[in-house]
């Protein structure tokens, strides 16, 4: 080979090798343009799903009927009582009519007689005469009895073998006044992997109410996960939902967050038994908004070694 042959071909193979060692040098730098592009997404769509999560949960909360609208929860002795917003009745409403009607508490059922000339709705319908009313524990709901051109509801809850009155109004105080809610600051790095561990079909947990009713409550199973390197365990109620119901309390309790311990829904486990815990999205029941709830606490289970910074914090009631 000639000497200007050599040379071309030494030309050649160091074009080469330049050209491969630029491609291998590009490859890295295109994958972190990805990663980072990636990552810009997620946190894209993690903030956009948790604002529009935050503003439903807002909107549940100041609806007409929501919970900052509850203004008062009366407890029925068993026979009759007559009821309303005058003092001369035996269960005195903060609102209402003053005369409302007769409620009967018999062997479980609750028969209502209206005070005559009372203009009232029973489910939407008017009601002209004595009717049972449901409570919250039957199938299709309680019955709703309304007033005040349907700003006022009435309906009979069931805690335990106890039933109640619970009172609403539109104009309460506690929602035309509502304060809104402040979070933690949001952190992908609350949304948990946990594992799902199942217990044997038709466990149940003991669970009390901050009333002082405790009442058995599906278990299905419980869900583990790791902090810090410290694993951790809550107990997961099943209350018919499509998800499953988390009550617990951690070391924000009392420090920041709602002092008798937050809610949270998980989904329901896939075939891998994995489940994400988003703790952003830890929420204060309703006794944080209303004194007339009867809200379930924290299990000894799910009180929890660990701060979870994450979720909503204590509410500032409206009331001064």
């Amino acid at each position: 080979m000639s000497a200007t042959a050599k040379w071309q071909f030494a030309k050649s193979v160091l074009l080469v090798a330049v050209v491969a060692a630029a491609g291998a040098c590009s490859k890295p730098a295109e994958d972190s343009v990805d990663k980072t592009a990636q990552d810009q997404a997620r946190q894209v769509a993690f903030s956009r799903d948790l604002e529009q999560w935050r503003s439903q949960r807002v909107a549940n909360l100041t609806r007409p009927d929501g919970w900052t609208s509850v203004v008062g929860l009366h407890w029925i002795d068993p026979g009759p009582h007559y009821f309303g917003a005058s003092a001369g009745n035996g269960i005195q409403l903060a609102v209402g009519p003053e005369h409302f009607g007769m409620i009967d508490l018999n062997n479980g059922h609750l028969r209502f007689v209206p005070e005559k000339g009372l203009v009232v709705t029973l489910d939407g319908e008017p009601l002209k005469g004595a009717t049972e009313l449901r409570a919250d524990d039957s199938p299709t709901g309680p019955s709703v009895l309304a007033f005040d051109e349907g700003k006022g509801l009435v309906t009979v809850i069931k805690r335990g073998d106890r039933y109640a009155l619970r009172v609403k109004h539109a104009d309460a105080q506690s929602r035309t006044g509502f304060r809104g809610i402040e979070y933690w600051p949001a952190s992908t790095d609350w949304k948990v992997q946990a594992h799902y561990v199942p217990h044997p079909p038709g466990k149940t947990l003991p669970i009390a109410n901050i009333i002082g009713i405790t009442e058995e409550v599906p278990n299905p199973g419980a869900l583990e996960f790791e902090r810090g390197g410290k694993q951790y365990r809550i107990e997961a109620l099943d209350e018919g939902a499509d998800t499953l119901f988390l009550v617990f309390a951690d070391r924000t309790s009392g420090h920041g967050s709602y002092p008798a311990g937050r809610f949270l829904d998980a989904p329901k486990p896939g075939a891998d038994a994995s489940v994400t815990l988003d703790f952003n999205q830890a929420y204060n029941p309703p006794c944080a908004f209303t004194a007339f709830a009867t809200c379930p606490l924290p299990p000894p289970e799910n009180r929890l070694d660990l701060a979870i910074n994450a979720g909503e914090k204590t509410y500032a009631h409206a009331t001064p």
